[in-house]
């Protein structure tokens, strides 16, 4: 039985953040499929100063400490763009690691609803990190394979120590696993192709890399309106789609990224993403001294180095949605996405995350032949 001299410890920019970042190293560095996130790209993530949720959103960090030795951490956050939307009092915990020991979760989990308490929060939920435009939920099934990119990872006991310290299911996230060779029918292409031969009023095209910064817009719009009506939604501020944009635009494929038109106005969209995970999987987060030069050259030749990708953005504007031209529109959006994820040599996506709850968009995509190979959960606790 493990001794309780566990004590925590807040930490804050600069070294400690660095220290913050090591302790998925100790909890899941033996776990083959767990993927070490690069430090030159998580460091800024926590920081105030680079991350543009800070303009709404206030957090902090803690690591619990044995004998000296990093056995876990945790943030606590408080998102006021939330707080406006929902007035609920509600806060959020994410970055969870722990050892597999309940009185390490159980510090935790207490360091952070205390401050969250202070904050004058009632509840709990996430995990977050840091809100639901962000990784989100905790891996509770589909252990058995590495995390795609913007996906997390956990050990099969994680959800243990989470319920044991109080912690109840919200909802539960979906990942699926879709090969694109035979995501639709061929009935339905030919439907599709037609449906744009008959209908002029209809278009659908790729991302245009010279007008970047307004198609990234339209995606965004079109993300942040299609989806405002589902669980825990927080639209996107315009700082954080320009964040997005630019964090993107590294390994984004615009043949990747599909957008269709009514009458010449983006309606509706689908983006995927080459699985950067797949970059990164063996630098074991670090770039120095070699691992810079790995990364530029599997980003410089990301088309050949990858086999898989990830949708994390699909939506259709509300005056679309729940209509058969809704229906098309994805359909249209979906289907040229697949036909260059197979011309690039990347046949098989993960469609992630869907909401249990959202069973439209899970028949939509089980009815295509995507399976569920990964469950999220998200928790609360009354505080």
């Amino acid at each position: 039985m493990a001794s309780t001299n566990i004590t925590l410890r807040r930490v804050g920019a600069g070294a400690s953040v660095g220290e913050f970042m090591q302790v998925p190293h100790v909890t899941q560095g033996h776990d083959p499929y767990w993927i070490a996130p690069v430090a030159l790209i998580e460091g800024p993530r926590l920081n105030p100063k680079s991350n543009p949720w800070f303009q709404h959103g206030e957090a902090v960090l803690f690591i619990a400490e044995r004998d000296n030795k990093p056995v876990g951490r945790i943030s606590a956050q408080v998102d006021q763009n939330h707080l406006k939307i929902y007035n609920d009092a509600t806060g959020f915990f994410g970055f969870f690691e722990s050892i597999e020991d309940q009185s390490v979760a159980d510090a935790l989990f207490k360091a952070a609803s205390d401050w969250l308490r202070e904050k004058g929060m009632k509840r709990v939920v996430g995990p977050f990190s840091f809100n639901i435009n962000d990784e989100s939920g905790l891996l509770i099934d589909g252990f058995n394979c590495p995390p795609r990119v913007a996906m997390g990872h956990a050990q099969p006991y994680y959800q243990g120590l989470v319920e044991a310290a109080g912690f109840t299911k919200v909802v539960d996230m979906r990942a699926y696993l879709t090969p694109m060779d035979t995501a639709l029918p061929f009935k339905q292409l030919k439907w599709l192709k037609r449906s744009l031969e008959r209908n002029p009023r209809l278009a659908v095209r790729s991302l245009d890399p010279k007008r970047y910064d307004e198609d990234f817009a339209a995606i965004v719009d079109i993300w942040r309106a299609g989806w405002v009506e589902n669980w825990g939604s927080i639209p996107m501020t315009e700082a954080e789609g320009k964040h997005l944009a630019k964090e993107t635009k590294l390994i984004l494929i615009p043949e990747l990224v599909s957008i269709a038109t009514v009458d010449g106005k983006p309606a509706a969209m689908c983006m995927a993403l080459p699985d950067f995970n797949e970059m990164i999987r063996d630098l074991k987060g670090k770039l120095f001294p070699f691992g810079w030069a790995k990364l530029l050259w599997r980003v410089l030749t990301r088309r050949s180095f990858l086999s898989g990708t990830r949708v994390i953005l699909m939506g259709v504007v509300p005056e679309y949605k729940n209509k058969p031209m809704g229906s098309q529109l994805a359909l249209l959006t979906v289907g040229a996405v697949r036909d260059a994820s197979l011309k690039l040599g990347m046949p098989v996506c993960e469609m992630s995350w869907v909401l249990e709850t959202n069973t439209q968009t899970c028949h939509s995509i089980e009815d295509i032949g995507g399976r569920i190979y990964k469950t999220y959960r998200m928790f609360e606790k009354a505080l």
